[in-house]
């Protein structure tokens, strides 16, 4: 199995946990103080494995193309965040989760746009299978 392989598992992994312990973290709280406490600690960690692991040189490769697409990429994150953490003090995890991971299609679908990366069959029959069990689970019984 290819290293990225095992890296998006290991993500997903921990995605899975991150929804179920933020929910729980949301007790008696507001989601906007819920995300802004996880968002620090997020921040810190994310720091101190910046001066782990990221060689000194490297900061000299970035550009003002790599800062401008991160930039917006951190906007779109916090747009994320906030409204995943709204709905996570309101809905049940399960659901929240799956709706959220729509984004697969949207991020399948702007890749193809913009980057001209292949929507291969297997692509198109993932995404449709994501939409379906998309809308199983948002439809009440």
């Amino acid at each position: 199995m290819e290293k990225w392989v095992v890296y998006a598992f290991l993500s997903m992994l921990f995605a899975g946990f991150t929804s179920v312990i933020a929910k729980m973290g949301l007790a008696g709280i507001s989601g906007e103080l819920g995300l802004t406490i996880r968002t620090l600690f997020v921040s810190l960690f994310v720091l101190g494995f910046a001066a782990a692991v990221i060689p000194s040189n490297d900061y000299s490769l970035l550009n003002r193309t790599n800062i401008l697409w991160l930039g917006l990429s951190a906007l779109t994150t916090t747009l994320s965040w906030i409204f995943y953490y709204k709905a996570l003090k309101l809905g049940d995890v399960a659901t929240v989760a799956l709706i959220d991971k729509g984004s697969v299609v949207v991020a399948i679908l702007l890749a193809w746009l913009l980057l001209k990366e292949v929507i291969s069959l297997r692509i198109l029959i993932g995404g449709a299978l994501i939409v379906g069990g998309l809308l199983v689970m948002v439809k009440k019984p």
